[in-house]
Formats: C-alpha cells, sequence, structure tokens
C-alpha cells in the first residue's frame, strides 16, 4: 500500500495511538520523563476525518521550554501517517501537578 492510501486506509484509533506513540518522544528537558507520561497531554481527540485535537499544558506558565515545546508537540502530531490537521489548545487548568504523572513516570523519579 502507497503511503497515501495508507493515510486514507487509518481509522481514528489508529491515528490516535500513533499520535500518543510520537508524543512518548517528546521530553521536558528539566524532568527525564516524556511529556506524556509526565502527565502533560490532557486529551487527544481525533475525529471522523482524522483531524487531531491536542490539548495539553505545561509544568509551570514559566516553563523554560513554553515558546518552544507547543510548536514541536504540534509539528511531531502533524507528522503522524493519517493525521488531517492539527489544532493545540495550550491550557492552565486545572494546573500540573506531579498528581498527574503516571505511576511508571513517578515510579522513574523515585516518587512511590
Amino acid at each position: 500500500m502507497s503511503e497515501g492510501q495508507e493515510q486514507h486506509a487509518r481509522t481514528p484509533e489508529q491515528v490516535k495511538a500513533s499520535v500518543i506513540e510520537i508524543l512518548k518522544t517528546v521530553y521536558d528537558p528539566e524532568i527525564p520523563i516524556d511529556i506524556y507520561e509526565l502527565g502533560l497531554i490532557y486529551d487527544i481527540d481525533v475525529a471522523e476525518d482524522c483531524n487531531v485535537a491536542i490539548r495539553m499544558t505545561l509544568t509551570s506558565p514559566m516553563c523554560p521550554v513554553a515558546e518552544t515545546l507547543p510548536p514541536e508537540v504540534e509539528m511531531k502530531a502533524r507528522g503522524v501517517a493519517g493525521v488531517a490537521d492539527v489544532s493545540l489548545d495550550l491550557v492552565w487548568e486545572p494546573p500540573w501537578s506531579p498528581a498527574m504523572m503516571t505511576d511508571a513516570a513517578r515510579l522513574e523519579l523515585g516518587m512511590d
């Protein structure tokens, strides 16, 4: 199957799984855990037409990567096969806290 056919053949569920996979390659430089496991990604919605809406936050509004991390997330999501378009909403509510990290992330940081 050619790349173009593959893009049209992917279901929203497959696209979402691939977006999550690629977001697990994005790291907050201050914490050695990917942003998905850190809990910075609040929601990923993939519509039937494979338009992707990502709602995310940062560890704090003063985060040193506030200017670079959201565009990196959007760019990587756009590169996923089957994605038609990406909209990214950077939110501050609810505020991020370490409680939002996955169990694996807390274990990695020695917090459990």
